[in-house]
């Protein structure tokens, strides 16, 4: 990935959470724009609670003994994610005079225009502003194996049956109950579509996954498998290695950054959907655009975004929408259903984000920033 010159270059921070989504794509982010980053991880004490609108720029919701120290030389550019490091990230810029550029992952729950840039996704429901970028997954990066380990499964393997389809897992939720009974639905769904065309089947669960669901699922699996039990700080977590061998993939619909990763193989992917937890908040917000009373669906629609924009309302998130924008490039189909014609169009979300963090600079505005900042 090309990376444009500047001298010097930016000074990043990457305000790290609780949450390992979210801190995955931060660093994923800080990494391509080829810049010297540091990370800070953030610890919250109970004062994050207050809303964000009324909070403003302060570093008061920190507990301090558990976070890293932020202290001067401030960055010109800070990276976060999510609610509670909003009014961290805004004590930062304030620290800095007001140079410092705000960039913020997933949602904010505060005034959009306090952002420099907001990159964000389907599923947040973030209202159309020039400075939101919405991509269409989110940016976690993926490393397929080396040739040695990717050998040394090979052998453990050999008596698999190819082509091998590799089934990501996730698990229970805030939008999703990944129970027996749907793990045991997915195994089977799973089983036939092997078993009608050949081969095996790679399964990997998560750190969500209840392990009555694994047990369910894997009991369900009527076609040759290797089941990966997840197990914390495991060297030999095969997920790398799965994502290289698999010729197509299966992935819950619970986890947004499964799926974008298993898109970025470049090898067909099929989505295992069922029933979220509130499946009628979805269509309860689009009914309005559907009303025959247009006046008043606009009316809604205003005071729907009203309320995002300055972070008073937090929307259910929207994993139809999410799924709709992988299926509109190509990139997924229901498992199940029959192959979609429309030609595969690459995610290219880490390149847009790049070239927009990137328009945020420009040789000069960082010299002088920082020049005037020591003044």
């Amino acid at each position: 990935m090309m990376h444009k010159a500047f001298d010097p270059p930016p000074r990043v921070w990457v305000l790290l959470g609780k949450g390992k989504g979210g801190n995955g794509q931060m660093i994923s982010l800080a990494k391509s724009l080829g810049w010297p980053f540091e990370t800070y991880q953030l610890v919250h004490n109970p004062l994050n609670l207050i809303p964000n609108l009324l909070l403003g720029a302060t570093d008061v919701t920190l507990n301090k003994k558990k976070s890293a120290p932020l202290k001067p030389p401030w960055p010109d550019l800070v990276i976060a994610a999510s609610r509670r490091s909003t009014p961290v990230a805004l004590w930062i810029r304030e620290q800095s005079g007001g140079r410092t550029k705000l960039v913020h992952l997933l949602h904010v729950q505060a005034p959009l225009s306090w952002f420099d840039l907001i990159i964000t996704t389907p599923q947040y429901r973030i209202p159309e502003r020039a400075n939101v970028l919405h991509n269409t997954g989110p940016l976690n990066q993926i490393s397929l194996s080396s040739e040695m380990q990717t050998e040394a499964w090979r052998q453990r393997f050999k008596d698999l049956p190819r082509p091998y389809t590799l089934m990501l897992v996730g698990g229970n939720s805030s939008s999703y109950d990944f129970d027996s009974a749907t793990a045991k639905r997915l195994g089977q769904a799973a089983s036939r579509e092997v078993m009608q065309r050949g081969g095996a089947m790679l399964v990997s669960n998560s750190p969500r996954t209840p392990a009555s669901s694994s047990d369910a699922l894997q009991q369900a699996l009527e076609c040759p498998h290797y089941f990966y039990r997840w197990k914390p700080n495991d060297k030999d977590n095969p997920y790398s290695i799965f994502l290289t061998l698999a010729d197509d993939l299966i992935v819950t619909a619970d986890s947004a950054s499964l799926l974008a990763e298993a898109c970025q193989t470049g090898k067909p992917v099929q989505v295992f959907e069922w029933e979220t937890k509130n499946r009628n908040a979805r269509h309860s917000h689009q009914s309005a655009s559907k009303s025959k009373d247009k006046f008043l669906a606009k009316i809604r629609t205003r005071i729907f975004e009203a309320l995002v924009y300055y972070g008073l309302l937090k929307p259910r998130r929207d994993f139809a929408a999410y799924h709709e924008a992988f299926m509109a490039r190509g990139l997924v189909t229901v498992l199940g259903s029959s192959p979609q014609s429309i030609k595969r169009q690459p995610l290219d979300d880490m390149q847009r984000a790049i070239k927009r963090i990137h328009a945020l600079f420009n040789d000069h505005t960082i010299s002088n920033q920082r020049i005037k900042s020591h003044d």
